[in-house]
Parts: structure tokens; sequence; C-alpha cells
């Protein structure tokens, strides 16, 4: 098969969909938390840390469901403190972002080898087995991926976020707190508990993220987020905060990992070093071009007007 042929294949259509959950979870946490008007840079460290809670409860339990509620879990505890430090602590956000990245970083490696005796990976676990007799060809593996249960969730999340933000009170209170803060107190909205709930859902999401990540691994491995959370908010750059397209553009990056996998199972070692970079440069690449055509209203959508500012 040529590489073409290769690329558009059912079995990579099934890789991107996989492959996706993680970048699409992380863009739903930025989505939640920058429309309620908190800057957060510290979606790579709530998909760590997400992802090893789930693995350890897994570990002990036995059970994957179990892991999910842990991982999300976790990420709502990171998200809620990141919101409880830039919201009521008053701090700068983008400092706080960088210290849950950096505190995720060394504190997975600290409990990997506290509990497993290993700072570079667990035990493996099974996460949520594949439908019997599927069997191992591209289609089916596009159905188990289909009907995967954090593959629904995900999907689920999709279209109830976008709901939730356009067609609830909730989603409006959201939504005036990141645009207009101090026009959204003066009518009674509570912006600090309304960006704290924000944040902590957000979160939420972005470790179920991390948990679908290590299952997809069957095991949680040292920094196995591999950027993925700063490829999410980018995205959610590049979609204007809008939580449909922030997923489209997150399958877009997910098509290029996946893509990449294919290219240096196809390629020479040095092309091979290239294609890891793909999802990287493409990042790069839509963030300049965002920065130099949005002044001249060529890119859809805005960041919210009040991101970043706290009411006196």
């Amino acid at each position: 098969m040529s590489l073409l042929g290769a690329v558009l294949s059912v079995t990579v259509l099934a890789q991107t969909l996989r492959m996706s959950i993680p970048y699409v979870c992380a863009g739903l946490g930025g989505v939640w938390s920058e429309r309620s008007g908190v800057v957060n840079i510290a979606l790579e460290g709530i998909l760590l840390s997400g992802g090893l809670g789930g693995v350890v409860v897994h570990v002990a339990t036995g059970s994957p469901w179990a892991g999910v509620v842990t991982g999300a879990a976790v990420g709502a505890l990171l998200g809620a403190g990141h919101a409880l430090i830039v919201v009521r602590g008053r701090a700068d956000a983008i400092v706080s972002g960088i210290a849950i990245n950096l505190a995720a970083v060394g504190g997975t490696r600290f409990v990997l080898r506290a509990l497993y005796d290993s700072s570079s990976n667990s035990p493996p676990v099974s996460g949520f087995r594949p439908l019997a007799g599927a069997g191992a060809g591209g289609f089916a593996l596009l159905i188990r991926t289909c009907i995967d249960p954090l593959a629904l969730a995900t999907a689920a999340l999709v279209l109830a976020t976008a709901w939730t933000l356009t067609r609830t009170r909730f989603g409006l209170h959201v939504r005036a707190s990141g645009e207009e803060p101090v026009a959204a107190a003066s009518v009674g909205v509570e912006v600090d508990r309304v960006r704290l709930a924000g944040v902590t859902l957000g979160g939420a999401i972005c470790g179920l993220g991390g948990v679908a990540l290590a299952y997809d691994q069957h095991q949680f491995q040292s920094g196995m987020s591999g950027g993925r959370g700063f490829i999410a908010l980018a995205a959610v750059i590049l979609s204007g905060w809008r939580p449909g397209r922030a997923a489209a553009a997150c399958l877009g990056f997910a098509a290029l990992d996946a893509g990449q996998i294919l290219v240096q199972d196809q390629a020479r070692a040095a092309s091979g070093y290239v294609a890891q970079m793909l999802p990287y440069i493409a990042t790069l690449v839509a963030l300049w071009a965002i920065a130099r055509r949005r002044g001249a209203g060529a890119i859809a959508g805005r960041p919210p007007a009040g991101l970043g500012r706290a009411v006196d």
C-alpha cells in the first residue's frame, strides 16, 4: 500500500478518533476555564495527574470505572486549586499554571516511585476491554473505537458543553463572567463562584482525558501527555473559544499525530524524526497565522473580553 493510501485508510481514521480523546477533553477543559475568564495553561499537568490517579485506583481496585471517576476527581481538584489561587488569591494565572505543570511532572514521578518502585511507568492495566470477536482489521478497530465508553463520553461532553454554554442559565453566567465580569457582578452574578465552577468542571473533563490516554496505552508512563495539553490550548485559541470548533481542531491535531506514527513506520530514520514534529509544527504555524491575521479580521472568534480580568 502506498503512503497516501495508508494515510487515507480506515485504520488511520480509527487511530485518529482514538488519539483525539485526550486532545478533545483537554480542549473542552480549556474552553470552560477561559470562557469563564480564567487563563489556564495547566491543562498539561491536569492530563498527567488525572491519568496517574485513574491508573492508581484501577490497579488497586481492578475497576476501570473507579479509575475514570478518580481521574476526573483529580482533575477537578487541580482545576479548583488553580481557580482559587487565581480568582481568590489574585495570583497570576500563568505563574499558577506553570507551577501546576511542574508539580505534575515531578509529583507523578514521585508517586510512581513510592507506589511501584519505578519513576518511569506503572503496572499494566486493562482499561475497557475491546468487544470480543470484533476482529483485527481497520473496520473492527474503528468499531471498537466508536463504542469505547470514553470515546462516547467525550462525544457527549462536546455536545453537552456546546448546549450548556449557549442554552442554559449557568452557561450564560459563565459567558458573562468571561466577557464582562464587572457588568455581570453588577446584576447579581457571583463571578468568583462561576469562575470557580467553570475551571473545576473543565479540570474534571481534562482529567478524564488523562485517564483515556493512560487506558489507551494500558499503563501510566512518566511524561506521557507529551505536550497534548498545550496543543489542545492552541486548538481552543484557533477555534475562537468555541467547543465544537475546538473539538474539530483537536481532531486535526490528532490526525497529524496518527499520521506521524504511520510515516515513522514507512519512512527512513531521519524522516521519522521529522514526522514526530508534525503536530508541534502545525501548532506553531496555526498560532502564527492567528497572530498575523486576527487583526485584519480574517480569523473568526476572539478571546473573551474579560479573560484574565478580576472583579474588584
